[in-house]
C-alpha cells in the first residue's frame, strides 16, 4: 500500500513520488501520464491527474524541470477579442510584447468566470511571463479567492498575474493592475449632461456584480449628488453591455413612457443599440433625446449622430500592462497604475429644448 502524504497546495516541494504516493501508483506510471507516450488505464489516469491538483504539481514541476525559467510568452485573457474594446487592448498588448521579446497568446472566455480561472491555471502550468486578465472582475468571493490563489501560484515560479480594467485583489497580493479612471469618467460625462439642463437621464446597461458596471454607475450616481439631485432609479435598467440591449432598453423606455431628455449607455456598443431603437422610433438625436456612450472605441465615430463618450486609452493600457509586469523588480512602486479618462464631445448630445 502506498504511503499517503498530506496535501501542499502551493508548496514547492511535491515531486513525482508525491504524486505516485498519493495517487497510490508507481513513480514510472506519474511519469507516463506525464509524458503521454504510453498507454495507461483511465482510472489510474484519473487518480495520478487528481492527486497533481491536490499536490500543485503541474506548476512546481515546470518549475523544477525549466530551472525558473520562463518561457517567453505573455498571455491576453479576454471575453470576446471580436469585441472593439479588447481589441485595442490585445493591439497595445501585441505591440509591447513584441518590442520585449515576448510572444502573445490570446485566450478567450466568453464571459464565463469560471473559464477565466481555467484558463489562468492552464496560463500558469504553460509557465508564460505574464498573465494578463482583461475585463470586470465579478463580485463573487469564491472568484476572488482562486485568483488571489493563482496570482501567489504565478509569483512563486517567476510570472506574474496582471489586471487590466479591474480592481485589486487586496493588500500583499502579487499581483500588477493596471486601471483607467472608470468611475471618474462617468462622473465627468454625468455633470456634462446635468449641467447642460438634462434632469431625467436614462441609464441603460448596469450590470449586477460586474466591477465596471459599478464604478461606473457609482460615477453617474456621484454627479447627481453634487448638485442635489437623485436618478430616478426608474430610469436605470440593468443588461449587458451589448448592442442588443442597448436597444431593447431604449424599446422598453419608449414604451413604458418614461419622461427623459438624454440616455447615458454603459458601453459604446449600448448606446449604438439605444440610437437605432430611437431611431425607428422617430425620436431625434439629439433634438429630442442626447445620448451618450463609454469608451471611445472606433463605432462611436460611425454611428450617426457621432456619439459623445468617454474616451479610454485602450493601447495604453496594453502596453502598460505588459511593460510593469516584466519590469516589475526595477519598478516596485509602480505595481497599481491608473489611467486617466476624459470625454469626447461630438453631434449626439445638446442642451435639452434648444
Amino acid at each position: 500500500m502506498a504511503k499517503k502524504t498530506e496535501p501542499v497546495m502551493g508548496n514547492d516541494a511535491s515531486t513525482v513520488r508525491d504524486v505516485a504516493a498519493r495517487a497510490g501508483v508507481s513513480a514510472s506510471t506519474v511519469s507516463r501520464v506525464l509524458g503521454g507516450t504510453y498507454p495507461v488505464a483511465a482510472s489510474t489516469r484519473a487518480r495520478v491527474l487528481k492527486a497533481m491538483r491536490e499536490l500543485d504539481y503541474v506548476v512546481n514541476a515546470h518549475a523544477r524541470a525549466l530551472g525558473g525559467s520562463t518561457n517567453k510568452t505573455v498571455a491576453f485573457v479576454v471575453d470576446d477579442v471580436t469585441g472593439p474594446f479588447y481589441a485595442h487592448i490585445a493591439r497595445g498588448v501585441e505591440e509591447q510584447a513584441s518590442a520585449e521579446g515576448r510572444l502573445c497568446m490570446l485566450c478567450t472566455t466568453h464571459g464565463d468566470p469560471q473559464r477565466v480561472l481555467a484558463v489562468v491555471e492552464t496560463m500558469r502550468e504553460q509557465r508564460a511571463d505574464a498573465v494578463i486578465v482583461v475585463g470586470g472582475a465579478w463580485e463573487d468571493k469564491a472568484y476572488q479567492d482562486r485568483m488571489t490563489h493563482f496570482a501567489h501560484a504565478l509569483d512563486r515560479v517567476g510570472s506574474r498575474l496582471v489586471l487590466v480594467g479591474r480592481p485589486p485583489l487586496g493588500p500583499g497580493v502579487p499581483a500588477t493592475v493596471v486601471e483607467y479612471d472608470n468611475e471618474g469618467g462617468a462622473f465627468a460625462m454625468t455633470t456634462h449632461l446635468l449641467t447642460s439642463g438634462h434632469q431625467r437621464i436614462a441609464y441603460l446597461g448596469r450590470v449586477p456584480g460586474l466591477s465596471t458596471s459599478g464604478q461606473r454607475l457609482s460615477g453617474f450616481r456621484r454627479a447627481h449628488e453634487l448638485l442635489g439631485l437623485a436618478p430616478d432609479p426608474k430610469l436605470i435598467l440593468d443588461g449587458t453591455f451589448s448592442r442588443s440591449h442597448g436597444y431593447q432598453g431604449a424599446r422598453q423606455l419608449l414604451a413604458s413612457g418614461a419622461d427623459f431628455t438624454a440616455v447615458f449607455a454603459g458601453t459604446d456598443m449600448v448606446a449604438a443599440g439605444a440610437l437605432q431603437a430611437l431611431r425607428e422610433a422617430r425620436v431625434s438625436v439629439p433634438d429630442d433625446v442626447s445620448v451618450v456612450g463609454y469608451d471611445d472605441v472606433p463605432l462611436a465615430l460611425d454611428l450617426f449622430p457621432a456619439l459623445t463618450t468617454v474616451n479610454v486609452p485602450h493601447e495604453e493600457l496594453g502596453r502598460a500592462a505588459v511593460r510593469l509586469a516584466l519590469h516589475r523588480e526595477e519598478l516596485p512602486g509602480s505595481q497599481h497604475l491608473v489611467l486617466g479618462t476624459h470625454i469626447v464631445l461630438r453631434d449626439s448630445t445638446r442642451r435639452p429644448g434648444r
